[in-house]
């Protein structure tokens, strides 16, 4: 029972590889470099990656494009194939944005002819580490004023996967996970600051003056559409409930963000 994960080396493709490694379960890791080539702009890379694979892990290339005409096709090269389960790695607030590129996604899949699950996860811990969120010159900037967010750590969420992957007790159900309280991004940043030892502070900025700096960027608009609706979902507090998926699934409570952080970005 191979599992093909797409993204296999991104955030949470290389923490779901070595779970599943580590029981035991035989993974291919699939991505536009490495022993398993896979681009979603390049359909001869599809069959062979989805060769033998019982399921497959789909991050998709991004939310500046439609790419749900490529996932309905991967769904059906995948069904030819002998694949059985696709899980989707989406986001919770698929709500702020309901017709674009997350939303036209999840629709493909549950239209498609493989059983499904769905995750969707708040915005991730790391990615005050690894992504948009982290501190430049002590400086944390984002649109979010006091809005609170249930940061999920990114090993739960793999954990998560794995246990829907092998188990299967999940399938045909959309799974919202979050991490187990809300802060809001001054106590984040505080938070940061006592496990770092270094001075981080957090600096909210306007929707306007984000999006400028996402445009000098040469950021897609489509993917700045997306991004000022999750962000706007944090600054006006829809986003702030607690989601209990991580618990339902892995029968345990979720990491919360003070844990994440000692581990992850501690000093020490």
């Amino acid at each position: 029972m191979t599992h093909l994960l797409l993204g296999g080396t991104g955030k949470v493709g290389r923490r779901l590889a070595s779970l599943l490694d580590a029981d035991g379960h035989p993974v291919r890791r699939a991505g536009r470099r490495g022993d398993t080539v896979f681009d979603w702009n390049d359909e001869s890379t599809w069959q062979p990656a989805l060769e033998g694979a019982s399921s497959v892990f789909i991050v998709g290339p991004g939310s500046a494009t439609d790419w749900s005409p490529r996932l309905t096709r991967l769904l059906e090269l995948a069904s030819q194939a002998g694949t059985e389960h696709a899980v989707l790695l989406s986001a919770r607030g698929i709500e702020f944005l309901s017709d674009g590129a997350v939303g036209r996604a999840e629709r493909a899949l549950r239209q498609g002819a493989l059983s499904w699950t769905i995750l969707r996860p708040s915005h991730f811990a790391q990615n005050f580490t690894e992504a948009m969120f982290v501190p430049v010159d002590g400086r944390i900037v984002a649109p979010v004023g006091t809005g609170a967010e249930p940061f999920i750590d990114v090993d739960d969420l793999a954990a998560v996967a794995a246990a829907v992957m092998t188990k299967r007790e999940h399938d045909g159900r959309i799974l919202a996970l979050s991490g187990p309280e809300a802060l809001s991004f001054d106590a984040a940043a505080a938070e940061l600051e006592r496990v770092t030892g270094t001075g981080i502070r957090f600096e909210d900025e306007s929707d306007a003056d984000h999006v400028r700096r996402l445009r000098a960027a040469g950021t897609p608009e489509l993917y700045i559409e997306w991004r000022m609706a999750m962000l706007n979902g944090i600054r006006s507090g829809a986003d702030a409930y607690v989601s209990p998926g991580v618990e339902g699934v892995l029968r345990r409570p979720a990491t919360s963000f003070g844990d994440w952080a000692r581990r992850e970005a501690s000093s020490d």
